[in-house]
């Protein structure tokens, strides 16, 4: 009896299946970077140039204007607070940041309004108080630890106006809101805390500021733009 006769007399034969090779799906490893944060900062304000001009009104009627009065240029330290979040996609991160910022940024000058025996001798001081600004951070990490990157957003400023003359003081708040731009590098230390260094410029136009004196007005034109550099720290979480 031949083999093959002697494998169909000892029963049936079990066939033969082809398996499909089984594919794992594995999940897209999350960037260095990814994630919510928050931190601080402390950094100097600068560059401002607000000219100081006078118009007097009363009522809504213009009855005389002064200009030339001098340069507010102000500067002071400052110090910040921010939270976000960054996605990452390959080397490019971007997403939102809030920002908070505080501190004595401000500067004065003396002015005289009239010529002559009118001539009146005051002081002009503008002071800003705090700033708020949103803006979206897009950057390119350069090695897995290092990122650079540029931010552009909107701030509103909270100012003081302050004029002082032989006759007393008056001090008049104002806000204002304006485009932010800037750029700075970040760099990890460890896989949760990073440092950075950053510049901004803050642009708020201009807002009218009035000191009011009976039924007349000293009207003066804010312009409280300025530049901020800043070094701080991010915590991831």
């Amino acid at each position: 009896m031949s083999a093959t006769s002697a494998a169909h007399a000892g029963g049936s034969v079990a066939s033969v299946v082809d398996l499909a090779p089984i594919e794992v799906a594995f999940a897209p490893a999350i960037g260095p970077w990814e994630g919510a944060y928050a931190g601080g900062a402390l950094g100097y304000s600068f560059g401002g140039d607000d000219e100081v001009g006078l118009q007097f009104r009363e009522g809504d009627a213009p009855v005389g204007r002064q200009t030339g009065l001098g340069k507010i240029k102000i500067n002071g330290l400052t110090a910040a607070a921010q939270v976000g979040y960054r996605w990452q996609r390959d080397r490019w991160v971007f997403g939102p940041e809030l920002g908070a910022e505080f501190g004595a940024v401000m500067d004065d000058i003396e002015i005289t309004v009239g010529s002559g025996a009118d001539a009146v001798s005051g002081d002009v001081e503008s002071e800003i108080n705090n700033i708020l600004s949103l803006v979206m951070k897009t950057g390119y990490a350069v090695d897995p630890q290092t990122l650079v990157f540029g931010t552009f957003g909107v701030s509103r400023v909270d100012g003081d106006y302050k004029l002082s003359t032989e006759d007393g003081s008056s001090t008049v708040g104002y806000n204002a809101t304006g485009l932010t731009a800037g750029f700075g590098v970040e760099r990890m230390i460890n896989e949760t805390t990073s440092v950075f260094g950053a510049y901004q410029y803050r642009d708020f136009g201009t807002s009218n500021v009035d000191f009011t004196d009976g039924d007349g007005v000293a009207r003066t034109v804010g312009t409280p733009s300025h530049s901020n550099i800043k070094v701080g720290f991010n915590v991831k979480f």
